[in-house]
C-alpha cells in the first residue's frame, strides 16, 4: 500500500511540473488576464444589463481567481517575480508589469475575498426572471468588476502615473458603492468620501509631476535607482506630497472622517470590499515609495511620524468603537483602529536593526508581520461586515443593545464573527496573533518598546469593544429565540465562516512558508543597507 501511495504522490509531483512548465509559457499573458478579464467583464455586464452582468461576473469570478492562484504558483516555484513589458517597450518608454512575492499573495487575497464577496452579494443583488431590473444590480456588479481590475493595477504596476491611474479607478468604483441605497446618508457619506479622495489624487498628481521633472522617468525601479544615485529636494518633497495624498485615500486619523460614515452605510457587500480590500491599495501605494522607492535615510525620520499616526488610530479607533450603538458603525471604527497597525511597520521596518538583519537569512519580522495584518483583517473585516448584514436582515436593525438571543438565532454567523474578532485582537491561534506577535517581537528587537505598549493597548481596546456584542448576543435575550423577521441562507453564513476561518487558520501556517514575499526583494535590501552608508537626507538634499 506504501509503494502504491509513493507512485501517487511522484505522478502528481510530475503533473504538477509539467503543469508549472506549461505556465511558465504563459506567464505573460496571466499577467495581462489580470487586467484584461475583469474590465472585459465589466463592460460586456454593462452593455447587456443587470441580470447578464449578474451572470458574467459570477463566471468571473472563479476564472480571475484561477488566474490568481496561477500566477501565485508561478512565482513560488521560479522563485523570482514575474514581469512583461506591454508592447515589448521598456521603461520608461513603455509600460512593465511586475508581480513579486507580496504582490502575488495581494493578489490573491483581492481574488479570494471578491469571490466570497460576490457569492454573498447573490441574494442582495440578483435579477429574477419576471422581475424588472433594478438599476442598483447593475450598478453592484460592473463597480465590483471594475474595482477588481483596479487593485489588480494597483498590486502589478510599476509605472507612478499609471498607478496615478488605477487609484482613480478605484475610487471612482468605490465611491458609487457607498451610496447604492440611495438615502440621503448614504449621499452624504459617498461625497465625503469622493472630496477626499480628490484632495488625495491632487496631491499625489502634484508629486508625480515634481518626480518626473527630476529625474524624466515614472518607473519604480529606475527611479530609485536614480534617487540613491542623485538625490535630489524634490525627490522627499514628491514623496511627501504622495504620502499625504494617499493616506487621505487610505483614511488614517486625522484624515479619516469620511471612512465610518461610508462603510457603514453601504450595502453589507459592499462594506466589505471597502474596508477589506480598497483602502489597502492606497496603503500598499504608501508602503512602495517608503520602502522600495526612497533609501532608508530619506524615511528613518519621517516613519516615526508615521508610525505615531497608526498609534493614534489605533487608541483612537478602539476608543469610539467601544461607544458606538450600531454594529456595523462598530465595525468601521474597527477598520479605523485596525489600519493603525499597518503603519507601524515603517518605523520598525526603516530601523538600521532591521535593514541590517534583512540581507541575511529570511524575512524581518515587521515585514512579515505587516503583510500577515493586512491579510488577515482582510479576511476577517469582511467576514464580520457581511455578519452584520445577515444580522440585520434577521434581527431587522442592527443596534447592538437589542441583540439578545441571537446566538439562537444566527449561531452560525456569530461564530463567524467571534473567530474573525479573535484575529482583531491578536488572539492565538489566528493570524491577528501571528501578525502582531511579530510586530512585538520587531519592538524588541529594535528597542522601540513604545510601539509594543500601543500595539497591547490597542489589543485591550478590540477585545472590549468584541465583547460588548458578544456579551449581548450571546448571553442575553432570555430563554426564548427572538423570532427573526427574515430568513437567512445557510449558504450565505458558510461564507461568513470560511472568510473568518481564513483569518484563523494564516496563524497556523509556518513562518517559513512566508519566505515567499521576500521573492523579488533581495535586491531592494541590499541597496537599502548599502544607502545607510550615504550621507543622510539633512546632508545629502539640502544645502
Amino acid at each position: 500500500m506504501s509503494a502504491g501511495l509513493m507512485d501517487w504522490a511522484g505522478l502528481m509531483w510530475m503533473l504538477m511540473r509539467a503543469l508549472m512548465q506549461a505556465l511558465i509559457g504563459w506567464s505573460d499573458a496571466l499577467l495581462v488576464a489580470l487586467l484584461v478579464l475583469p474590465v472585459l467583464a465589466m463592460l460586456l455586464g454593462f452593455a447587456l444589463g443587470g441580470r447578464a452582468a449578474e451572470r458574467i461576473a459570477l463566471w468571473t469570478l472563479p476564472l480571475g481567481l484561477a488566474v490568481a492562484l496561477a500566477i501565485g504558483a508561478l512565482v513560488l516555484h521560479q522563485g523570482m517575480p514575474l514581469e512583461y513589458a506591454m508592447g515589448g517597450w521598456a521603461p520608461p518608454l513603455g509600460v512593465a508589469l511586475r508581480v513579486d512575492g507580496l504582490s502575488a499573495a495581494l493578489l490573491l487575497t483581492t481574488a479570494l475575498v471578491i469571490t466570497g464577496v460576490g457569492l454573498y452579494a447573490r441574494a442582495d443583488f440578483a435579477t429574477p426572471s419576471g422581475v424588472a431590473e433594478r438599476r442598483a444590480s447593475l450598478a453592484f456588479w460592473t463597480l465590483l468588476l471594475g474595482l477588481w481590475a483596479a487593485l489588480n493595477a494597483v498590486f502589478i504596476g510599476r509605472d507612478l502615473f499609471n498607478l496615478y491611474v488605477a487609484i482613480e479607478l478605484l475610487t471612482f468604483t468605490a465611491v458609487p458603492l457607498v451610496c447604492l441605497k440611495g438615502s440621503p446618508e448614504n449621499l452624504q457619506a459617498a461625497l465625503r468620501y469622493l472630496l477626499f479622495a480628490l484632495l488625495g489624487s491632487v496631491l499625489y498628481l502634484l508629486g508625480v509631476a515634481l518626480l518626473y521633472g527630476a529625474y524624466g522617468t515614472l518607473d519604480i525601479a529606475q527611479l530609485a535607482a536614480a534617487v540613491r544615485g542623485s538625490a535630489e529636494p524634490a525627490a522627499l518633497v514628491a514623496v511627501v506630497l504622495m504620502t499625504a495624498g494617499l493616506l487621505a485615500k487610505t483614511a488614517l486619523v486625522p484624515l479619516h472622517l469620511w471612512l465610518p460614515p461610508a462603510h457603514a452605510g453601504a450595502p453589507a457587500a459592499a462594506s466589505a470590499v471597502l474596508s477589506a480590500l480598497v483602502v489597502k491599495g492606497s496603503f500598499y501605494l504608501i508602503f512602495k515609495l517608503w520602502l522600495d522607492l526612497l533609501p532608508p535615510q530619506y524615511g528613518q525620520q519621517i516613519a516615526q511620524g508615521l508610525g505615531a499616526l497608526g498609534a493614534l488610530a489605533i487608541l483612537f479607533g478602539g476608543v469610539l468603537a467601544i461607544r458606538q450603538t450600531r454594529l456595523k458603525m462598530l465595525i468601521a471604527y474597527s477598520t479605523l483602529a485596525q489600519l493603525g497597525y499597518l503603519f507601524l511597520v515603517f518605523p520598525l521596518v526603516l530601523s538600521p536593526v532591521t535593514l541590517l538583519a534583512a540581507t541575511g537569512e529570511g524575512t524581518p519580522p515587521a515585514w512579515t508581520g505587516g503583510v500577515l495584518q493586512l491579510v488577515s483583517h482582510a479576511f476577517a473585516k469582511a467576514s464580520m461586515f457581511m455578519g452584520a448584514g445577515l444580522i440585520a436582515i434577521a434581527m431587522g436593525h442592527d443596534r447592538i443593545g437589542e441583540l439578545g438571543g441571537l446566538v439562537r438565532v444566527l449561531p452560525v454567523t456569530l461564530t463567524a464573527f467571534a473567530l474573525a474578532g479573535l484575529s482583531l485582537m491578536g488572539l492565538p491561534p489566528s493570524g491577528g496573533f501571528a501578525a502582531k506577535w511579530l510586530l512585538l517581537r520587531a519592538g524588541l528587537e529594535t528597542g522601540q518598546w513604545w510601539w509594543m505598549l500601543v500595539i497591547l493597548g490597542g489589543g485591550v481596546l478590540t477585545g472590549t469593544y468584541l465583547y460588548r456584542v458578544l456579551a449581548v448576543a450571546g448571553f442575553s435575550g432570555g430563554e426564548s429565540a427572538p423570532r427573526p423577521l427574515q430568513p437567512v441562507a445557510r449558504s450565505r453564513e458558510l461564507i461568513v465562516l470560511g472568510l473568518a476561518l481564513v483569518s484563523l487558520l494564516l496563524g497556523l501556517l509556518p513562518l517559513s512558508s512566508f519566505e515567499v514575499l521576500k521573492i523579488g526583494r533581495e535586491g531592494d535590501e541590499t541597496a537599502a543597507v548599502e544607502a545607510l552608508t550615504q550621507p543622510a537626507i539633512t546632508g545629502a538634499v539640502w544645502p
